[in-house]
């Protein structure tokens, strides 16, 4: 059913359940996985290395992790807002479903997170929210 699932992963909670459950569900479908890391604002240039390592250190793991379950991940880090480049890289790449993470801090209002909400509002694809 699946061909394509773009993982949205930023090193949180909520996003580490989402990536087990997509790369959990993309072993079920023989699916193309990639794990999707938003760099919100980009750092002044003293900071760029910092913030190279820190991202790619979460895409290291969450690589580690799929390899652990048998599976490749491919990882993509992109600059700008995270539910618009979520959305603009789901287009592009022609994926069939995003899988966010839910942070569970708007759970006692039962109202999705900002990024979640945005993502399954604006996504041409399907999109599995995680919590």
């Amino acid at each position: 059913m699946y061909h394509k699932i773009l993982l949205a992963y930023d090193g949180s909670e909520g996003a580490l359940r989402g990536l087990k459950a997509g790369i959990r569900l993309a072993k079920v479908h023989h699916a193309e996985r990639c794990a999707l890391t938003v760099k919100e604002k980009l750092p002044p240039i003293e900071e760029k290395d910092f913030a190279d390592q820190t991202y790619g250190r979460i895409l290291k793991w969450a690589e580690g992790l799929a390899m652990g379950e048998g599976v490749d991940l491919q990882t993509l880090v992109r600059p700008g807002h995270p539910a618009k480049t979520i959305v603009e890289v789901a287009k592009e790449g022609k994926f069939d479903l995003i899988l966010v993470g839910n942070s569970r801090l708007s759970q006692a209002w039962r109202f999705l997170g900002t990024t979640a909400e945005k993502v399954s509002r604006h996504a041409h694809c399907s999109v599995l929210i995680v919590t």
